[in-house]
């Protein structure tokens, strides 16, 4: 005799996305402060969490099947889950915050008919990209909403709306908040952002160099050494990027941010040294130095060549590179002083 007709039907991609659309909206239901109701409406947001994962991303045994992923991830659109994965997250716990991780980076890769469909819902759904970003202010949430941003970041469209956002500027607050594993995923974020999309970095930079630059001299001249070491890294990143070129010629114009690298080659940590010495060799050698930054590398002319004629890599053949790079901008540093000084009036 055949059991199969007791035998439980298995879940379409139609009934997970509805089952999880039900149970994040039963969240709002006012029964829910009771400490008992929450629990049992949470563990339901789970089992539909978990269940999504399975058709998502396999069960370890069998792998997934691709119709179903693209149907599911059609399904949470067009149900409009994504909001409420986004928006309740807040209360979600621990497991399902890691499953809802998984779920987001797998749906949005998927490809419909040529089109991403969750980037297009998020497209239409901006907010969404400002409030994960906020979401970094909770440092119960602040790690799940930084991957599920970073996820995000992969797309330009993405990207730049977040550069161009006010929430952009969050950033530069979240890279020093005091908890650690909080700022250092705030400044992976951060790096994606600056890093991922060369070309709308460079729209980004271009439109808002002044005010992205002033905002950037304030974590180089942090007094946490984490910031002030990754922030200088970073800005190596992407100031000396081809796409970039424009902006960098900009940059070592100025006297002002001359005058921080100046003081990073200063630093007690012998990393932040070598990193400073990579941008502050851009200044020396620009062709066109304006004729204040002559002036201000005449000035400080000996100190500038004690400091480099001490300051070395180790042993390697980077270190035979640095050598060559070290000894041509002293080279160039005397040049400048010996010119300066014969302008100078007697």
């Amino acid at each position: 005799m055949s059991f199969s007709f007791f035998k439980a039907r298995s879940k379409t991609p139609q009934d997970i996305a509805r089952a999880t659309k039900d149970s994040l909206l039963a969240l709002d239901s006012p029964t829910v402060v009771e400490v008992k109701v929450l629990e049992k409406a949470l563990e339901e947001v789970d089992k539909n969490f978990s269940a999504m994962k399975v058709m998502l991303c396999g069960d370890g045994e069998a792998e997934p099947n691709t119709d179903q992923i693209l149907q599911l991830t059609v399904e949470i659109c067009k149900e409009d889950v994504i909001p409420l994965l986004v928006h309740k997250l807040l209360i979600f716990g621990w497991q399902a915050r890691k499953d809802l991780v998984l779920c987001w980076s797998v749906i949005l890769r998927q490809e419909v008919d040529d089109s991403n469909c969750c980037v297009d819902y998020i497209e239409n759904h901006l907010e969404l990209l400002d409030f994960l970003v906020v979401c970094y202010d909770n440092k119960d949430v602040a790690l799940t909403c930084g991957s599920m941003l970073r996820e995000c970041i992969k797309f330009r469209s993405l990207a730049k709306y977040i550069l161009d956002s006010a929430s952009f500027h969050f950033f530069f607050k979240y890279v020093e908040l005091p908890n650690f594993d909080v700022a250092s995923d705030a400044f992976l974020t951060f790096k994606d952002l600056l890093t991922k999309h060369e070309k709308e970095v460079s729209e980004y930079l271009t439109s808002h160099y002044d005010e992205f630059f002033e905002m950037y001299e304030t974590l180089l001249t942090s007094p946490n050494y984490v910031t002030r070491r990754q922030s200088l890294k970073l800005l190596t990143d992407f100031l000396l990027e081809a796409p970039n070129s424009q902006i960098m010629k900009k940059y070592i114009r100025e006297i002002r941010y001359l005058k921080v690298i100046m003081t990073l080659l200063r630093d007690s940590s012998k990393n932040i040294q070598l990193s400073a010495f990579h941008i502050f060799k851009v200044f020396v050698a620009n062709p066109n130095k304006t004729h204040e930054i002559k002036i201000i590398l005449s000035k400080n002319c000996e100190k500038l060549l004690e400091l480099l004629r001490s300051l070395s890599m180790g042993k390697g053949s980077e270190d035979e590179q640095f050598e060559e790079e070290k000894e041509m901008i002293i080279s160039e540093i005397e040049k400048v002083s010996r010119f300066m000084n014969r302008e100078r009036p007697s």
